[in-house]
């Protein structure tokens, strides 16, 4: 049996094209080979940035300085992007030079921090405005009222009634939306009908953007057509249960849960608390 201790993420070292012998070294030093990645240039010099190995669940390192050209700095954001987007399980940019740290304050009228625009645009928080977290239904108000909580958020309800198995309809909100944030967390989606309704609610309330999570991603039947016709800017699950890549769409981000259940193993084989997990 595999040592639960390296149910942590594979290292995956990425480099661009601004110091590769730099990263080469880096590598050699960690005993890890470069991934290999297909950066070309388009014919009017845009870059074109492709990951050629799998990434998915793992750690990835991205070597690249920022130094001058300023396509330095935008071949590293393109390497996140596509990183991101084949769902690496951590992303961090190594940055041995960065470029316009040199303007790191506001030292006279009408001048940039450009030391600060340039990590905003390498970071990948989430900016909430005003935010408000949804419970889809009045089951899911428990669970809301948690999330809320930790993210020092209010609270909204979605009331509604079923009038057949599987469709929802929406009756009413329960709670302030317009020209918020909203976040809607439920416990599992099978066929979407709840969360979707539920969103295009929000929307013609004036939410603003839309986000979605839930645990279990069941994805029955026209749960894909729904999802991608919904006005959510996000939706977040975990992998539970597999998710084939035939039921995926761009903006369906999958987490998985392989360290926690790995260390929920590891902590009651070694008798130690399980639920010191979800402090």
């Amino acid at each position: 049996m595999a040592d639960i201790s390296l149910a942590r993420s594979k290292m995956l070292l990425l480099s661009g094209t601004a110091n590769r012998p730099l990263a080469e070294e880096i590598a050699a030093y960690l005993g890890q080979p470069l991934c290999q990645v297909t950066i070309r240039r388009f014919a009017d010099g845009e870059i074109f940035v492709r990951i050629d190995e799998n990434v998915r669940g793992q750690d990835v390192y991205i070597i690249q300085p920022t130094n001058p050209p300023g396509d330095n700095i935008i071949e590293l954001l393109i390497l996140i992007d596509a990183a991101r987007r084949a769902s690496a399980a951590r992303i961090s940019a190594v940055v041995p030079y960065f470029g316009y740290a040199r303007q790191d304050r506001k030292d006279q009228p009408r001048v940039a921090i450009s030391a600060k625009l340039m990590a905003n645009l390498i970071t990948t928080q989430k900016s909430w405005h005003d935010l408000v977290v949804v419970a889809p239904d009045a089951g899911g108000a428990k669970m809301a009222r948690g999330f809320a909580k930790r993210l020092n958020a209010s609270l909204a309800i979605v009331d509604k009634r079923r009038p057949s198995a599987n469709v929802a309809e929406v009756l009413n909100v329960v709670g302030e939306v317009e020209d918020r944030d909203c976040l809607m967390v439920d416990d599992m989606i099978d066929t979407a009908g709840t969360m979707c309704e539920a969103a295009r609610a929000l929307k013609r309330l004036g939410a603003r953007e839309i986000y979605g999570c839930a645990s279990h991603a069941l994805l029955s039947g026209p749960a894909l057509d729904r999802l991608s016709a919904a006005p959510i800017t996000e939706l977040a699950v975990t992998n539970t249960i597999r998710v084939p890549d035939e039921r995926r769409y761009e903006r369906l981000k999958v987490l998985s849960i392989a360290p926690l259940l790995a260390q929920a193993v590891r902590n009651t084989h070694s008798d130690q608390s399980v639920s010191s997990l979800f402090d």
